[in-house]
């Protein structure tokens, strides 16, 4: 049986530099989640070498593109490179590495993006973790709260309780789900791993796999 990973260390490698330390803290990524405000509110308060303050409670790196119609709400930190493209609604407590794209209608809240993270169409992202160069195909959703709005658990190889009402998804570095999916609350999707299209999804899926269905998951052949 392939194991479900579900440790930060095993989804992810952060790099960035002004989150590396507080990143690789976590046991879980979704420890990360009710710590996301305070520690975007000490960025800006340090500040991060050639970053530059859009507003007060934004603050953004160098050659970052945010076209007119893209609204960017506090505390919110967007890496150098970074697109933020027309439509675009980040709402506030989101951290993006470098090089990420937010895309058309994409909208953001309390979640961290690492470097090259792509939401590129339409997307939904809430109280999640995007990993280095992970992808949500156009009208992808990471849904964050259940319809009886009790607190989120995370079923993998055991059953993990969160504490937390509102949790979407966890999406390991190289990761590529795709256009229509909805990734619903505490899912995790391993490092390297694909997702057909229209899949709804609930629960941890190992890494180095194709999901074509949630009852049906295969190894990526090399």
């Amino acid at each position: 049986m392939l194991h479900k990973e579900v440790l930060v260390k095993e989804l992810f490698d952060c790099q960035t530099h002004y989150l590396q330390n507080w990143f690789n803290s976590f046991v879980y990524p979704w420890e990360m989640l009710p710590d996301i405000k305070q520690y975007v509110q000490t960025l800006l308060t340090e500040g991060i070498a050639g970053y530059t303050k859009l507003a007060d409670d934004v603050l953004v790196g160098e050659n970052v593109t945010i076209y007119p119609t893209a609204v960017i709400e506090g505390p919110t930190i967007i890496g150098s490179g970074t697109v933020v493209r027309p439509g675009a609604f980040i709402r506030g407590n989101v951290i993006t590495g470098e090089n990420c794209v937010i895309g058309n209608s994409t909208e953001l809240k309390n979640c961290v993006l690492l470097n090259k993270a792509q939401v590129p169409h339409y997307n939904y992202v809430g109280d999640s973790i995007l990993g280095n160069g992970a992808h949500l195909g156009a009208g992808t959703v990471c849904s964050n709260l259940k319809a009886d709005q009790k607190p989120v658990v995370v079923r993998g190889d055991q059953d993990y309780e969160t504490g937390l009402r509102k949790v979407g998804a966890f999406v390991a570095d190289g990761a590529d789900v795709g256009c229509g999916c909805v990734l619903n609350p505490g899912t995790v999707i391993g490092r390297e791993t694909s997702v057909y299209p229209l899949t709804a999804l609930r629960g941890v899926f190992p890494g180095g796999c194709i999901v074509k269905d949630k009852n049906l998951v295969v190894v990526r052949k090399k």
